[in-house]
């Protein structure tokens, strides 16, 4: 049975036991009042009903007969004193013998009955001795008569009153009876149902404290971390039912708690990883920009260098179309050959020195191109374009580094031609035409270096843009990977706080 059906029995129970005590209260309650009542209408009015009648014949009737014959009153006056207690005693009777009488009271009645009759005629009697005013026969009659008539009736009312006494206490001995037992009855009643509230109530204590005091000790252990403790379902009621959701909530949260603990250690442990491999990474983009700045500075030095060799290579293409013109020149300023070939072995000698400086700085450049190559190996993905640029730097410093070695070979060689053009100023005219051949060769190369360097600086800058932007890449990189290993590490914290939340919770058993 559940703990609300064993309430609404007990109220029940309870409800009856008060209907039942307070019906028999009020039932006590209405026979007292009609004990009361009955005392009351047929004891206590007609007491004074025969109290009045007993007086009227006491003192309007004798007394006035006496007052009269003494002269205190008229005899006018006595005839409406012995009228008005005559009606007064006839009234009164009437009312009391329409009460309930009891045995003694109807014996007394018929006694009194012919009593009256002879009471009557002797107040018949007074009236006419009054009428006719005959003081001495009143007084006579007063005297031997009055009495006689009087007397047997007015110790009847008396014994009449005796009687009302005695039923009155009669009435009063029952009345307490029936109070005792209905009393009793109550107190029995109380009695018993005060037993059975607590019988009922024990019961009830006892089938909801138990399974409470299961539950409170569960939860007890489940808010200290213990979620091993077997919640036993001792009732099927609603304590039952608290039981049985507690041991599944018990259950649930042993349940919940266990992934719970193995995904927190997941988490941990890759935070940590992502942590040191976050710092590992932070330390090679660190490195990495530390080389790329040095890259960059030394492509900066680099685009200065060839720029300069474009330049001299404009200033030397400059020349050699300056020789050219002398040397075609030549053959109309014969006379001149010897200023001329002074002049051409000064600018030989200055190409000379032209040459071996763009030699110097295509290899120079080939170094550097073969060092940023290798950087852009090292930057890897991000590094491909870089390494192609630095591939055809590479190839354009070689190519360069092969045109000098050739220029120089032509201006040594044109430069033992001047020197022995000076010698053999005499066969200047016969060779003449090799120079301006040569010279032209010279102003073709000297043309295809000055475009090779404007080619090289361009790819130069290029390069140097790239690496830039790479150094920008490599510096956003860095801060990312700073704020990658912060948040790693928060997460790390998290998952050792939540770790140790979740490490309260008891679930070996």
């Amino acid at each position: 049975m559940s703990i609300k059906a064993r309430l609404i029995a007990t109220l029940l129970l309870l409800s009856v036991l008060m209907v039942v005590i307070g019906y028999m209260g009020l039932h006590g309650m209405g026979e007292n009042i009609a004990g009361l009542e009955s005392v009351y209408k047929d004891r206590v009015v007609p007491l004074k009903d025969l109290k009045v009648i007993a007086d009227e014949y006491a003192v309007n009737v004798v007394d006035t007969a006496h007052k009269v014959r003494n002269g205190n009153i008229s005899p006018d006056q006595g005839v409406r004193n012995v009228q008005s207690a005559a009606s007064t005693i006839n009234s009164t009777w009437e009312a009391y013998l329409g009460t309930v009488l009891v045995e003694d009271e109807e014996r007394l009645v018929a006694e009194i009955k012919p009593l009256k009759v002879i009471a009557d005629e002797h107040l018949d009697e007074l009236i006419d001795f009054l009428n006719r005013n005959d003081m001495e026969g009143l007084s006579q009659w007063t005297i031997s008569d009055l009495y006689d008539g009087i007397d047997p009736i007015s110790e009847k009312f008396g014994e009449l009153i005796a009687v009302q006494l005695v039923v009155a206490k009669q009435v009063y001995d029952d009345e307490i009876v029936a109070y005792e037992a209905t009393r009793n009855f109550a107190i029995g009643l109380i009695v018993l149902g005060l037993l059975a509230a607590l019988t009922v109530g024990w019961i009830l204590v006892r089938a909801i404290t138990k399974p409470l005091g299961i539950a409170i000790e569960a939860a007890d252990a489940i808010a200290n971390g213990d979620l091993t403790r077997n919640v036993d379902v001792v009732s099927t009621d609603e304590t039952g039912q608290l039981l049985s959701a507690l041991k599944t909530m018990n259950e649930k949260l042993h349940s919940v708690v266990s992934e719970v603990r193995e995904g927190t250690d997941v988490i941990a442990s890759a935070s940590n990883e992502i942590a040191m491999g976050n710092t590992d990474l932070s330390a090679r983009t660190e490195e990495q920009a530390s080389s790329l700045e040095e890259t960059a500075s030394s492509m900066e030095e680099m685009t200065s260098t060839v720029k300069q060799n474009a330049d001299n290579a404009r200033q030397a293409n400059q020349l050699a179309a300056s020789a050219r013109d002398q040397a075609s020149e030549g053959g109309e300023v014969v006379g001149n050959a010897v200023a001329a070939m002074a002049e051409i072995n000064t600018a030989s000698k200055k190409i000379a020195d032209i040459i071996s400086v763009i030699d110097e700085i295509a290899f120079q450049t080939n170094l550097l191109a073969l060092n940023a190559a290798v950087e852009a190996a090292r930057a890897g993905e991000q590094g491909r374009g870089f390494a192609v640029v630095a591939g055809e730097v590479r190839t354009l410093a070689q190519r360069s580094a092969e045109a000098a070695k050739e220029i120089k070979i032509l201006i040594e060689d044109s430069v033992n031609k001047v020197e022995q053009g000076s010698a053999l100023v005499d066969e200047s005219g016969r060779t003449l035409e090799g120079i301006v051949d040569s010279v032209k060769k010279v102003t073709d190369i000297v043309s295809e270096i000055a475009a090779a360097s404007s080619e090289q600086a361009s790819g130069i800058d290029q390069i140097n843009n790239a690496i830039t932007q790479m150094d920008d890449v490599t510096q956003q990189n860095a801060a990312l990977v700073e704020e990658a290993a912060a948040a790693s590490k928060s997460m790390e914290d998290q998952a050792s706080n939540l770790i140790s939340q979740v490490s309260f919770a008891d679930r070996h058993g």
